[in-house]
């Protein structure tokens, strides 16, 4: 079969070319479908300062080129195309990148996650110059700044206790007038001099200045959805934080998912619920998050499936 691969993996963030290098090396002869956002959500970070290995930091879409590189020294084959649709009822299983048909003995799932955006197109042009949807990732860029999270739940007040270490001042901004974080989280943030509150509010445009080819956030306008008064409030940065969506709608009804959409593993491993599906990266990790992990969890998976072939005699 023309169309037929030992191994594809679907997806091409750290996860999916950590996954590409090693199953490489195995001569396994990976093939990547890099998918809409080729490199992940590397790609639309600036600077990345917490990957081992680089002292002075490393741009985000320059990791992922270097990343990409190195697993198709090893053998890797790099695709820039979407897979529309997977029927892993059988083996080999079928996989469609819009009309074309290709089969494979082992599936590494690396699709990643998106972080949830309000859907401004200034949150887009400032991505990565002042809007983040990752405190732990860019939190430190904030030190002695004015920051504004957006949000009530879980993430959100997570993000903002988490930036008071960095940040000189934290605003949340609410579209209810209370949080719905739990119970202990909420107290934290109440209690903590450093977080403010604006209430029944939503940001209607981010506002920022570009000058000599450098872009800034400089503040928000905010809209009160009781009053419908408007006011601009002075920032440095904006983290969204309205929580991530896992990209696996394409796997419903065929891999078990928890209720939010993340891919359920069994134990430690990247195992699936289905023998020769594996996962990797964010696609399966609501807690960790970050480019380091989700590069080791690519490994593993690459492990494993190299292993599972072996041991299906489907090498």
């Amino acid at each position: 079969m023309a169309n037929h691969h030992k191994l594809i993996i679907i997806g091409s963030g750290p996860a999916g070319f950590t996954a590409a290098l090693y199953a490489g090396r195995a001569n396994l002869n990976p093939i990547v479908f890099e998918g809409i956002q080729p490199g992940g959500q590397l790609t639309i970070t600036t600077e990345v300062e917490n990957y081992p290995g680089f002292a002075k930091g490393v741009m985000g879409p320059e990791l992922m080129e270097i990343m990409r590189e190195q697993a198709l020294r090893f053998g890797a084959t790099s695709v820039y195309k979407l897979i529309t649709k997977v029927d892993f009822s059988q083996r080999p299983f079928k996989l469609w990148a819009d009309e074309e048909e290709l089969t494979a003995d082992a599936v590494i799932i690396a699709t990643g996650a998106s972080a949830k955006l309000l859907g401004l197109p200034s949150e887009k042009q400032y991505m990565g110059y002042g809007v983040s949807a990752c405190a732990t990732c860019d939190g430190f860029f904030f030190r002695n700044l004015e920051v504004v999270v957006v949000g009530g739940g879980d993430t959100a007040v997570e993000e903002a206790t988490f930036l008071t270490k960095f940040a000189s001042k934290v605003t949340i901004v609410h579209r209810r007038d209370q949080l719905r974080a739990s119970k202990i989280m909420q107290e934290k943030a109440l209690k903590n001099a450093k977080i403010d509150f604006v209430w029944d509010s939503v940001i209607d445009e981010i506002l920022g200045k570009e000058e000599s080819g450098k872009k800034s956030v400089t503040g928000v306008r905010l809209r009160n959805l009781k009053t419908g008064a408007v006011t601009e409030l002075k920032t440095d940065g904006v983290f969204m934080g309205i929580g991530h969506q896992p990209n696996t709608s394409l796997f419903k009804g065929q891999l078990d998912m928890d209720e939010v959409g993340y891919l359920k593993l069994k134990g430690r491993s990247s195992f699936t619920n289905i023998p020769g599906v594996f996962a990797a990266g964010d696609v399966a990790d609501s807690v960790y998050r970050q480019a380091v992990t989700a590069a080791g969890s690519g490994c593993a998976a690459a492990i494993d499936a190299e292993r599972w072939l072996e041991s299906n005699h489907e090498e």
